[in-house]
């Protein structure tokens, strides 16, 4: 069975929100590359080269008949939109919370301010809870159960990396006030990690 997102006029929807989520991403990583960054551990790599397999991985595997949603797939396409749009619109609001501190690759400084407002005041890192909910409802859109969950799968693997080499920079650049706001805030998913 032909995916959603490959069917008229669900591919319209399906595509333009994919745009309209990634275009910032994209403006985002070109402000980063190149900066040579240390403390980045080339995290940014392995977050983009673990992205691409998944997508390259992700896409074909939703055509498998065996790994796709049979029963509703129009409520799991709109679901998976929807989760799609909530997880940019959290992303788009962590930017606005760091300001010029949110960067594609880690940067950290001494005078650097921890942010403890808004989805901040629950999470340490959730923009990275944005991605995987990005990620999780590009899977539901494709309406394959294989493909969401390679994409989550992945997603969480990347950014548990990333958070690693973040956490270590910002706790040697900004120190105990850093270390006081981990003590207080799981990492990604409120009450559980």
């Amino acid at each position: 069975m032909r995916p959603l997102p490959f069917v008229w006029p669900y591919a319209l929807v399906f595509w333009g929100v994919f745009l309209w989520v990634f275009r910032p991403e994209y403006a985002l990583l070109r402000r980063s590359q190149g900066s040579g960054n240390a403390k980045d551990a080339k995290s940014l790599q392995v977050i983009m080269l673990a992205m691409w397999i998944a997508f390259l991985v992700g896409y074909p595997l939703a055509w498998v008949p065996a790994l796709q949603f049979t029963a509703h797939r129009v409520t799991i396409f709109v679901a998976g939109v929807v989760v799609l749009i909530l997880g940019s619109l959290l992303r788009r609001h962590c930017w606005r919370m760091l300001g010029d501190s949110f960067t594609g690759d880690v940067r950290a400084s001494a005078d650097q301010v921890v942010v403890t407002r808004g989805a901040y005041s629950f999470l340490r890192h959730p923009s990275y809870t944005a991605g995987l909910l990005i990620n999780a409802g590009i899977g539901l859109g494709l309406g394959s159960w294989g493909s969401a969950t390679l994409l989550v799968l992945v997603t969480f693997a990347a950014y548990t990396y990333r958070m690693a080499v973040e956490e270590r920079a910002l706790l040697e650049a900004v120190g105990e006030p850093y270390e006081r706001f981990m003590r207080t805030r799981k990492r990604m998913i409120p009450f559980v990690y």
